[in-house]
């Protein structure tokens, strides 16, 4: 993470912080789309995780992602957070995210 907001914003255990990606705004044959028909977007890349949660051995369970994965979001949950005037998804649990697309 970088700027000022990201060194004093730290995620709690199972937490993931994730950019969405932008909307396509044209259409494969090039026609430019309307705000309206652009669909949701599902994607998005973690810029930042938490340490994990406890499991139920007390042992810490690490988050399944890490920073720089490309994820499938899931349509609803979350919530939007603004830092360094910029917009993210916040996901509430690593558990949230349904994958992960492979390098």
């Amino acid at each position: 993470m970088t700027g000022q907001a990201f060194r004093k914003f730290l995620l709690i255990a199972d937490r993931v912080l994730v950019e969405r990606n932008a909307a396509e705004t044209v259409a494969k044959g090039g026609i430019m789309l309307p705000e309206k028909s652009q669909g949701k977007v599902l994607q998005g890349t973690v810029v930042a995780v938490g340490s994990g949660r406890k499991g139920k051995s007390g042992e810490i369970e690490p988050v399944s992602v890490k920073v720089g994965d490309k994820v499938l979001l899931p349509e609803y949950g979350g919530n939007e957070v603004v830092l360094d005037d910029k917009d993210y998804f916040f996901l509430f649990r690593d558990s949230d995210i349904f994958g992960k697309y492979a390098d």
